[in-house]
């Protein structure tokens, strides 16, 4: 195959350019030592994980990876099938100051798709500092990974931008070790499985570690070890019995009279994650007290029956690409207003995510599948985010329209330490300097806090 590389003007790079076709390697293979106990294991989905390589755009030298005006990327190629793509580099601390595009082609089709930008700026994700999750060795740098469907092409460029946003003269070179991740979720759900029809409830919190009021320092996953894998598989079977308003729920919730019904919650094994490629054991913070909105940057392209398969491929990406213990929110929402429970551990516990960089604790992410910078969410959207509010911020005393104040962890707009006043339901961007989750679906945030307030059943 012929492979060619548009660049931003139009030049066709040489054909000595090329790279042949290689055998990607899974994303755990370039994985530091501190994930070597997780098991190399057969299991669905897979991640080709293929370093980038210099290239020529017609106007600057080919440099080499890491030096200023090194354009780099991989010419068109086949791969195996895969359904999401991302990019990493090996220093979870150094930003990529340039331009991400990628174009795919779709499996069986012949035909590419238009070149695509993935979001580099998504070092507002993650860890807080400090914690062992951020600490552990593993964790990469990474752009938002992006939805693209059943593909088995790829072609991709990443270019270095100066402080204008051009890609003239860029002031700092790229991030050193870029690969490009291609990611296959597995197989799909059969139709008669389809979310609407799934039995699918969150898990109940009778089996999470009774560890709800300790401090974060005295709740790490190094102290508590949590169910086995095979423990939470037949707990997961147990809780999508149970009836939809079903919660065992703080006793100092108890008495509060505005706690909303719980939604129905589609579980981990309702939507297939792997057990086995997350850490075993969970994290807990001391309380919920409020709700940080994102959105998940993958594209809108994806149908609701394939949502799970998004989720799983999100999932994969978090922690084998990027080196997370687990998902890093703690629920997620597809654009038909299905609910999926997240980072493991209990939907109903105060579950430490990595969603908003500096203010994980005491709070939680939910994730909505898609991007909404320009396009409105749809209601089934806002009307999901509000129930879950409504129940979960309920069961730690939260007002969905009241403010609550998080304390810094640092790594952010705000200092260490610094104590800043959130509204019960915030945007992502009220935390960090960031975009996310989108204008259309920020916009949407003023009316999900007076319906779940309303779900509480306040006046």
């Amino acid at each position: 195959m012929r492979a060619y590389l548009a660049s931003s003007v139009a030049v066709t790079c040489a054909a000595a350019l090329a790279l042949p076709l290689s055998l990607a390697t899974p994303a755990a293979s370039h994985k530091p030592a501190a994930y070597s106990a997780r098991p190399d294991v057969e299991v669905a989905g897979s991640t080709q994980s293929l370093p980038l390589a210099p290239l020529g755009d017609g106007r600057r030298a080919v440099g080499s990876p890491g030096t200023a005006g090194a354009a780099q990327g991989l010419t068109r190629r086949d791969v195996r099938p895969f359904s999401l793509v991302g990019v990493v580099w090996d220093d979870a601390q150094a930003h990529l100051h340039g331009s991400v595009q990628v174009r795919t082609r779709a499996t069986g089709s012949g035909t590419w798709s238009e070149w695509q930008e993935l979001e580099t700026h998504n070092d507002d994700h993650g860890a807080d500092p400090g914690t062992a999750e951020a600490a552990s060795g593993a964790v990469r740098g990474a752009t938002a990974p992006l939805w693209v469907g059943d593909s088995d092409g790829v072609e991709i460029r990443v270019r270095p931008t100066d402080d204008t946003g051009t890609d003239r003269g860029p002031t700092e070179p790229l991030p050193t070790g870029l690969r490009l991740e291609l990611v296959d979720p597995g197989e799909e759900r059969s139709p008669e499985e389809s979310p609407a029809q799934w039995p699918g409830l969150g898990a109940l919190d009778d089996k999470a570690p009774a560890t709800h009021g300790r401090s974060l320092s005295q709740t790490t996953h190094t102290a508590h070890r949590g169910p086995t894998i095979e423990e939470a598989a037949a707990f997961s079977v147990n809780a999508q019995l149970a009836p939809v308003g079903s919660a065992v729920i703080p006793a100092a919730a108890a008495a509060r009279p505005y706690i909303g019904p719980r939604p129905k919650i589609i579980t981990r094994k309702g939507w297939g994650a792997n057990e086995k490629l997350r850490e075993r054991g969970f994290v807990y913070t001391k309380s919920i007290k409020a709700a940080f909105v994102h959105h998940s940057a993958t594209g809108n392209n994806y149908t609701c029956k394939q949502a799970p398969s998004v989720l799983r491929s999100i999932y994969r990406y978090h922690t084998q690409s990027s080196g997370w213990r687990d998902i890093g929110y703690n629920f997620a929402v597809d654009k038909c207003g299905n609910i999926y429970e997240g980072r493991a551990g209990g939907v109903g516990k105060p579950v430490l995510g990595a969603h908003t960089l500096g203010f994980n604790t005491n709070s939680m992410g939910i994730a909505v599948l898609g991007t909404f910078s320009s396009k409105t969410p749809p209601a089934a959207v806002t009307t999901a985010i509000a129930r879950l509010t409504a129940w979960k911020l309920g069961l730690y005393g939260a007002n969905p329209k009241g403010k609550s104040t998080l304390t810094s962890g640092g790594g952010n707009r705000y200092k260490k330490g610094t104590r800043v006043k959130f509204n019960a339901i915030a945007g992502h961007r009220d935390g960090y300097a960031t975009a996310c989750p989108g204008a259309r679906l920020y916009g949407k945030l003023g009316s999900a806090r007076t319906a779940s307030a309303k779900y509480q059943g306040r006046p």
